[in-house]
């Protein structure tokens, strides 16, 4: 199953943009009449037959809409500071958009060491994963948001910070209810800061261990984020 972006799915037509019609026709080698799949990163995933071959503009007519293709019930919000290695980061944003998370956030603490990020990049690394993984939704990824800014907005049901001390932490298992929406914070390699952290547990957000093990950051989001997702399949 070859999986490929369209600006729009919404007609009886299709146009690929120019990389993604060079990829098909060039690489591929798909000629008229070769069925694919096709999707706008909406939900809905087409199946399809090119139209017309073109290696700039392919174009493909649309046989079947399957609307809402992964959708679910829950949304799943990471909030990550950026790593001091940028290719930390790029990883971290691959493997979450395949096993499964609808928004990313690049979230600037107190420790931070890294407050700028190329987000044109990891949205195309996100694209590249959604289309890999055979989904129809690409994630939001946001820009590098300020803490104080992103706690402004409203909070999911169930709002978490992971942080490496304190007694009153519990585990993702013990706080999150399968099927409900969840934001996960996960701080820079020196942790949230005090204030942060009382910040957060003033407005309710729930504190969590992800264990004994010193965790890189982007291996404890992923950590996160894998353990919501078994959570669902369980319920």
């Amino acid at each position: 199953m070859h999986l490929f972006l369209s600006d729009t799915t919404q007609g009886p037509y299709a146009t690929l943009p120019p990389e993604e019609s060079k990829h098909c026709v060039r690489v591929l080698r798909m000629q008229l009449g070769d069925e694919l799949y096709v999707t706008s990163g909406d939900g809905t995933m087409c199946r399809a037959r090119i139209a017309n071959p073109d290696p700039t503009a392919c174009q493909v007519e649309i046989t079947e809409r399957l609307p809402n293709y992964d959708a679910r019930p829950f949304k799943l919000h990471m909030a990550v500071a950026p790593t001091k290695n940028n290719a930390r980061m790029e990883w971290f944003v691959e493997k979450a958009v395949e096993i499964g998370v609808d928004r990313i956030t690049p979230v600037i603490c107190q420790h931070s060491e890294r407050s700028t990020l190329n987000t044109d990049r990891l949205r195309k690394i996100a694209l590249s994963a959604m289309k890999q993984s055979l989904q129809a939704t690409l994630p939001q990824i946001d820009p590098p948001t300020p803490l104080t800014r992103l706690l402004d907005e409203p909070l999911p049901t169930c709002p978490l910070v992971c942080y490496c001390v304190g007694d009153d932490r519990r585990t993702l298992h013990q706080l999150y209810t399968p099927g409900t929406d969840a934001l996960v914070l996960i701080g820079p390699e020196g942790d949230f800061s005090p204030d942060e952290i009382n910040r957060c547990l003033s407005l309710g957000i729930q504190p969590v261990t992800l264990g004994n093990n010193r965790l890189r950051t982007e291996t404890a989001a992923l950590y996160a984020l894998t353990t919501l997702n078994f959570l669902n399949t369980l319920s």
